[in-house]
């Protein structure tokens, strides 16, 4: 069973009712039932069961003879649904939203919705954005696909927790309305469908022959929270310049995979804009990719199996594959031993590195190894490196026979600093993801790209942020004729890295693309023609 949040658009028709009163003071509830829409008997897709008729709105302090627009935008809309998963279709599932689980934002000094809107109204890449979303299909060419972008999902997530599924635009100039009108806390973008997603309902009796996403690109999800068993500076989504390093590790291993053994050249990292980083994998290829194929690829990159109660989370057998071994020589080894064991003090606390003993399977071994530390306590050399050489010492010495020594050491060293990955976002062709250039509203940072081979640079406590790059704006002075606002404001570097590094070779790809598609099925036809 999945339990699903169904949120209707703005575009559904509401009627308000008042209920009567429970007797309760201070609490009313709202009931407003969906009318039918003109052409549509409302019935359900095949694979959902009949939803309930009404949507309840709560709150503690209500008005119900105030505006109803007012009133949509300060109550929070839900519509619970349990559905079965059938057909082998998936749960469209948004980026960051798990169910069963209290989602209040929380709002970031640095964040209002008066700086938002005009985040929006002056700096906000448009043009940028709707290119990347094009790839190619901008009626230049006769094999462009002129739906391509209109068939693409947009999610907002409005104030108060509004969420705004299935928006669909046929141009940049409805994606740019929409967007100052809404003034979107948070944008996810989804997959490109078989139809308009604002579309659907006419196409939904016609089961997996009618909406169906067709198209997305490959995507990852990492977040320092998924380390926390393993970095003792922070926990959950505080960071630091002692943790995030594994954040750049995380990237100099995936990037390398994703170019090296499957051959992408198209890829986005992207600040998520608090904890993590994402990855945007978008040469056709990628896109094109089904769901089996993408459950492929991120388990081939998975290596952390483990859980908060496995002892050992990182099992090596036999000779390393060639993507461990790689990770572990280029980026690895160097890491742990020449940062992340000071950094963290592995060895300088007794629970810390009684973290470590447990993944040694012989018993033997830690009992040895305990007893030489306290014989070196008096070692000139700091205790973080003399007991890790210690630990290789006895490990790598051939001594011991028991099954699993052997990698121990490159377990150890996996299980602190491989990327851990969060599979499901990678496995499904639906799911959303945060847009990049979103602002992130417990902290106010812009979701900017980061340069993966200059990823070591990336500071993310000197990631622009709302409230600074209005500052920049208000002190901006005179610009240039045909000079972007965000010209003269922090944003400016981020934004021409995307357009330099990843949209300019991205479009030109895709023209290519196009043009070679086109040429192959003009052939074709003159092929079949010629019979």
């Amino acid at each position: 069973m999945v339990q699903r949040i169904v949120v209707a658009g703005e575009e559904e028709a509401l009627r308000e009712r008042t209920s009567a009163s429970t007797g309760r003071k201070n609490q009313t509830h709202l009931l407003l039932h969906l009318l039918p829409q003109s052409g549509s008997d409302r019935s359900p897709p095949p694979t959902v069961r009949p939803p309930r008729d009404r949507f309840i709105l709560q709150s503690s302090n209500p008005n119900p003879t105030g505006n109803f627009e007012f009133l949509k935008k300060r109550y929070i809309i839900y519509r619970m649904n349990i559905e079965e998963v059938e057909n082998g279709r998936d749960d469209m599932l948004i980026d960051g939203l798990e169910p069963k689980q209290n989602h209040n934002i929380e709002i970031s000094e640095e964040f209002n919705s008066n700086y938002l809107s005009t985040y929006y109204a002056k700096l906000f890449p448009y043009a940028d954005m709707f290119k990347w979303m094009l790839y190619g299909n901008d009626g230049r060419h006769p094999g462009c696909d002129q739906s391509y972008f209109g068939r693409r999902e947009f999610s907002f997530t409005l104030e108060n927790e509004i969420y705004l599924r299935f928006q669909s635009f046929n141009s940049i100039t409805e994606l740019e309305k929409a967007i100052k009108e809404k003034c979107p806390f948070k944008i996810d973008i989804g997959a490109v469908y078989s139809v308009e997603p604002a579309k659907r309902e006419a196409y939904s009796q016609a089961g997996d022959n009618g909406f169906k996403p067709v198209e997305r690109e490959l995507i990852f999800d990492i977040d320092i929270s998924d380390y926390d068993d393993v970095r003792f500076c922070c926990s959950g989504a505080n960071v630091c310049p002692k943790c995030w390093p594994l954040m750049t590790v995380a990237i100099k291993v995936i990037d390398t995979a994703l170019r090296d053994d499957f051959g992408f050249n198209h890829i986005l990292w992207v600040y998520s804009g608090r904890r993590g980083v994402h990855c945007w994998v978008c040469d056709g290829k990628a896109r094109r990719l089904n769901n089996e194929q993408r459950a492929a690829i991120a388990d081939y990159l998975h290596v952390y199996k483990g859980n908060e109660n496995s002892q050992k989370k990182v099992s090596l057998m036999g000779p390393l594959h060639p993507l461990l071994a790689r990770s572990y020589t280029e980026v690895l080894k160097d890491f742990f031993e020449d940062k992340f064991l000071y950094s963290q003090e592995l060895f300088s606390d007794e629970e810390r590195y009684e973290k470590i003993l447990e993944m040694i399977p012989e018993e033997s071994v830690t009992s040895e190894l305990r007893g030489k530390w306290l014989d070196n306590k008096r070692s000139r050399d700091d205790i973080n490196i003399a007991r890790w050489g210690l630990v290789k010492q006895m490990l790598q010495s051939g001594k011991h026979k028991a099954q699993g020594i052997r990698r121990c050491v490159e377990e150890i060293v996996f299980s602190f600093t491989y990327p851990r990955l969060d599979m499901g976002v990678s496995k499904h062709i639906n799911h959303l993801l945060k847009a990049p250039f979103c602002v992130h509203p417990k902290t106010g940072h812009v979701c900017i790209p980061i340069d993966p081979n200059h990823c070591e640079e990336f500071d993310p406590s000197t990631v622009p942020t709302l409230s600074k790059l209005l500052e920049e704006l208000n002190r901006g002075g005179l610009r240039s004729e045909g000079q972007d606002e965000f010209e003269n404001t922090s944003l400016g570097k981020s934004i021409r890295y995307f357009r330099s590094s990843f949209l300019q070779p991205l479009l030109k790809s895709c023209k290519e693309e196009i043009e070679s598609f086109y040429a192959a099925k003009t052939q074709q036809t003159k092929n079949s023609l010629s019979w």
